[in-house]
């Protein structure tokens, strides 16, 4: 259900040559370990003016406004939210605005689903979304993909980190730190 809809997602967002990357829980099943997950969350190489142009990419994917007044919504939060009718699954669509956002989604990995290659984050991206966000959620998540050993690119991840730390009031690069220090490194490797 979710990867054929992610299958339609990007085909109708590389038909219009709207880059993107997958993020959120989606993202964790293919960098961390198995989770329930309700939505999909997806960033876009394009900010809020591009709403109109948007929309019409995704005319033939069955989606629908969750919100009664879109344009009011998403010009407050920079989120378009969107409802498949058939499989009742939400869909985020993230404007993107910052360097960082756009370097991330050049650096998304493909991932064939459905026959369809499609943009999800790369780990340490990943990994950089979940440590802003900082909830319960996300911190497990960021267990689950640290347990699968992945290679890390540490300048990368301490660049963003480092700048995104004063943003939040928090010191990401420690707090991540903190959660390798945590992990049982004796027990086996996670299988992909």
């Amino acid at each position: 259900m979710y990867q054929a809809l992610l299958a339609r997602l990007a085909g109708a967002l590389d038909g219009a040559a709207i880059e993107y990357m997958v993020i959120g829980g989606q993202a964790v099943l293919v960098h961390g370990e198995p989770r329930l997950t309700r939505d999909i969350d997806i960033t876009l190489g394009v900010d809020s003016s591009e709403l109109g142009r948007v929309q019409q990419a995704l005319t033939k994917t069955g989606l629908q406004s969750a919100v009664d007044d879109l344009v009011s919504f998403v010009k407050q939060t920079n989120v378009l939210p969107l409802l498949d009718e058939r499989s009742r699954i939400h869909v985020d669509l993230i404007f993107s605005f910052t360097q960082y956002e756009r370097e991330a989604i050049r650096r998304a990995v493909l991932i064939q689903l459905e026959n369809v290659p499609v943009r999800f984050a790369e780990v340490e991206d990943l990994l950089i979304h979940k440590l802003v966000a900082g909830r319960p959620r996300d911190l497990e998540d960021i267990r689950g993909v640290l347990a699968r050993r992945p290679k890390l690119d540490r300048s990368y991840l301490k660049k963003w980190l480092d700048g995104f730390s004063d943003v939040v009031g928090r010191d990401l690069g420690n707090q991540l730190q903190s959660i390798e220090s945590s992990l049982d490194l004796n027990r086996p490797l996670s299988k992909p």
